[in-house]
């Protein structure tokens, strides 16, 4: 019991010692100067992100095309096999008639 008393004490007098700290604040002129530092920043990184995205786009656009363009050239080549293939069916038809 003594013990208790005893810490309990000490813990009550280390807490006085503590110095009392106030909350610092910042001067209004320095808070709005980095106000307008974050606005200014947050402005410049939603320019670039939308400059990116822009390209982003035009890079999707000419993917785009360069599939329709490869997939126009794929159908070209299997229309002219079929053709060819059509055209020997039909010669041979006709040789064996």
């Amino acid at each position: 019991m003594k013990r208790d008393v005893l810490v309990t004490s000490l813990v009550k007098q280390k807490s006085a010692l503590k110095p009392v700290q106030k909350a610092v604040q910042k001067p209004t002129v320095g808070l709005s100067k980095d106000t307008l530092w974050r606005l200014d920043h947050l402005e410049h990184q939603m320019a670039k992100l939308s400059e990116l995205v822009r390209e982003h786009a035009e890079d999707v656009d000419r993917l785009v095309r360069i599939v329709a363009e490869d997939r126009d050239v794929i159908r070209r080549q299997l229309l002219r096999k079929h053709q060819e293939q059509v055209r020997v069916r039909k010669h041979l038809r006709d040789s064996n008639a």
